[in-house]
């Protein structure tokens, strides 16, 4: 289980709080949604969960264990800006054997071309990046992912290819899915249940609310 703890962050003492006493728990296989509107902390939970910020108070378990900062790597995000999780000097190919050779069938239900492979990131667009980018977190050792606001620039075709991808994958590894949107259709179409921010601050996030 990812369990996030009374998670609280801000960058120094003296600057105000992002988050306050935030606590999630997410089961394998489990798809959850949390629903809000900028300025609520949404990315900054997103970055707490996959160890790429470290609280400033409280903490986050995955299966009883503190998050490690290095090594193997359980939790997996994928950014709304697929550019953010790629070398831009690497080729397409070096990107995807990173961390794993990704099998053919997961490059196939993705739509990814074996033509894009010798391309750099820039010689693809942003759909065909994002698709890229979720290819490379999907590991045999992903346990959870988070996916934050990761379709919400894309056309509605490659929308519903990375969503039906994706959940096919998570559902099928009994991966942990954590979605991240101000999108309440996707919300609700895809989530077991939802996080909802909107009728909170986050100097408030104790009274999230459930659904």
């Amino acid at each position: 289980m990812l369990i996030a703890n009374q998670l609280s962050f801000r960058y120094t003492a003296k600057q105000p709080w992002i988050l306050r006493d935030f606590s999630v728990a997410i089961t394998p296989g489990e798809v959850v949604g949390l629903r809000g509107p900028s300025g609520f902390g949404k990315t900054t939970i997103a970055k707490l969960l996959a160890g790429y910020e470290l609280p400033s108070a409280g903490m986050v378990t995955v299966d009883g264990r503190p998050l490690g900062q290095r090594g193997y790597a359980p939790v997996q995000l994928i950014f709304q800006n697929p550019e953010l999780a790629v070398n831009p000097r690497w080729r397409i190919r070096q990107i995807l054997q990173e961390g794993h050779r990704p099998t053919a069938d997961l490059l196939a239900d993705l739509g990814i071309h074996s033509g894009w492979l010798d391309r750099y990131p820039h010689e693809l667009s942003g759909g065909e990046l994002q698709r890229i980018a979720v290819a490379r977190v999907l590991h045999p050792t992903t346990r959870y992912l988070i996916a934050d606001e990761m379709t919400a620039m894309l056309d509605a075709n490659t929308q519903a290819l990375i969503w039906q991808s994706v959940l096919r994958y998570t559902q099928h590894h009994k991966i942990g899915l954590l979605v991240i949107s101000h999108e309440d259709a996707l919300l609700k179409r895809v989530c077991d249940r939802i996080i909802d921010l909107y009728s909170h601050s986050p100097q408030d996030a104790t009274q999230m609310q459930l659904r």
